[in-house]
């Protein structure tokens, strides 16, 4: 698998140096005060949902290097007549929806932010088979660290077009600085709250990515 490369344009210190050192800062701290709901909601998820507690896949990150994403299971083990499984939103359940509204279902990720897999903000890490489909513009999300939440996630997440999520993708690497990912961070609490744009219509976050035919232009969230 081909790795993704960097652009020619110069890091400043945030983005060599400074991003890092936050996400461990808050990471290690965050994953010992949650340390007690972490571990309820393991317990609540083993009783309604079943085992495995948690939800573990293969990702690309930086670079298109690949890592395991770790997240609270959402969805049961449901399947047809046939013992194929239920579709996603079939299977996801009251339950598994307000693990995912409350974005609950992301708190492992924290260790992934630890291990260096993955940042606070950054574009969120999708299907490794994608990375056959993306244009040489699209596979620029992959110049910074996956995020748990980013540029893309508070405008319009999971209701936008995959060609408008990649466009705000390559905008926030392309800008990436300590204010934007403030704004994210705090926009992000925001759309939580809120429980906004958490999947598309009949699906249980969006469909499959199959590739972009044609450049499409899509104006930009200022």
């Amino acid at each position: 698998m081909n790795m993704i490369k960097l652009s020619d344009k110069t890091q400043t210190f945030y983005q060599a140096r400074g991003k890092r050192w936050l996400d461990l800062a808050f990471a290690l701290p965050m994953l010992i005060l949650l340390s007690p709901l972490l571990a309820s909601l393991a317990i609540v998820i083993r009783w309604k949902l079943g085992s495995p507690v948690l939800f573990r896949q293969k990702r690309p990150g930086k670079l298109g290097r690949i890592f395991t994403i770790y997240k609270f299971r959402s969805m049961t083990d449901e399947t047809d007549s046939n013992g194929n499984p239920l579709p996603d939103d079939r299977r996801l359940g009251r339950f598994g929806q307000f693990l995912r509204a409350s974005s609950l279902d992301e708190l492992p990720e924290l260790w992934n932010i630890v291990q260096g897999t993955m940042s606070f903000v950054g574009p969120r890490p999708l299907m490794t088979e994608y990375l056959s489909r993306y244009s040489p513009t699209q596979a620029r999300r992959h110049e910074v660290p996956a995020g748990i939440t980013g540029w893309a996630q508070i405008n319009g997440r999971n209701t936008i077009s995959w060609e408008q999520k990649f466009e705000f993708d390559v905008w926030y690497v392309e800008h990436q600085c300590f204010s934007l990912d403030l704004k994210i961070l705090f926009l992000t609490f925001y759309k939580v709250l809120k429980r906004d744009d958490i999947s598309a219509d009949g699906h249980a976050t969006m469909p499959k990515f199959m590739g972009t035919e044609l450049p499409v232009d899509v104006k930009k969230a200022a």
